[in-house]
């Protein structure tokens, strides 16, 4: 058990014994007064059991509250660790690791649209792919094994001239060609979507190209709506980690138009 003394006794001992080290611990207390007995070496007194010895200013809570001088902990966790609030008699838990960076978002996929001129990859109502315009789809190709490919879409369009029936399925034809072609430079089929639009979305004004007769062989009328004949290619995916976009190839000049049949 732990001895302890009775003030008179706690006094006497320190007038004989304890001297400038019990003076100095002394100092080191809240209220001025120890909880046991120091010694000459400014260490807690023990018995031949290794008991500590209390002195009768002794309770829990000085016991808790006083440390000898260069102490990590109070005393009273040296001498009576069970009576003693957990918290004063070990280390103060290590402060929380600082929460982790947020993940930086991934980056968006870019679209870049690629306008090619339905007569650069075409003869005159045809949807069989020229040499030109194979070429002007081998740089497509070329390029889009440079990024992480999301999709491509390839979207057929028709001037004004013919029936609204037959020009959809002409842009439609020519679209597919223009997926077929890159299918077969090694592109996934699954990732090339092909559509036409018909007449449906001219690049031309409607008050543009009032020539008559309204017939593809009116040269001039041809001419006019040539922006109206077009396939556009769109390309969307990434590169390296940050959206990229496919530079559209260069321009090709529109090749002279082959006789069609007129509108009825």
């Amino acid at each position: 058990m732990i001895k302890q003394f009775s003030k008179p006794i706690l006094v006497a001992a320190a007038m004989a014994s304890l001297g400038m080290t019990a003076t100095a611990a002394l100092a080191q207390t809240p209220s001025g007064v120890m909880p046991y007995v120091i010694d000459q070496r400014g260490v807690v007194a023990r018995s031949g059991t290794g008991l500590c010895w209390r002195t009768g200013f002794w309770t829990p809570q000085l016991a808790a509250e006083t440390k000898l001088p260069g102490a990590e902990f109070p005393v009273g966790c040296e001498c009576d660790k069970d009576l003693m609030p957990k918290e004063k008699c070990e280390p103060p838990p290590p402060p929380p690791p600082p929460p982790a960076a947020a993940p930086a978002p991934a980056p968006k996929p870019a679209a870049e649209k690629i306008t090619l001129a339905a007569d650069a990859l075409f003869d005159f109502d045809k949807a069989t792919l020229r040499p030109e315009g194979k070429a002007k789809l081998d740089d497509v190709a070329s390029k889009v094994k440079d990024i992480s490919l999301e999709v491509i879409i390839a979207v057929g369009h028709a001037d004004r001239i013919g029936k609204d029936a037959y020009n959809q399925k002409l842009s439609e034809r020519r679209a597919e060609a223009v997926k077929a072609y890159l299918v077969g430079k090694g592109i996934e089929a699954n990732r090339v979507y092909a559509e036409g639009k018909g007449e449906k979305q001219p690049k031309t004004k409607p008050d543009d190209c009032k020539m008559k007769p309204e017939s593809s062989r009116n040269k001039k009328l041809v001419e006019c709506l040539q922006p109206d004949r077009r396939v556009e290619i769109e390309v969307i995916g990434t590169k390296g980690g940050e959206a990229v976009q496919a530079p559209a190839p260069a321009p090709a000049p529109a090749a002279a138009p082959a006789p069609a049949p007129t509108k009825k």
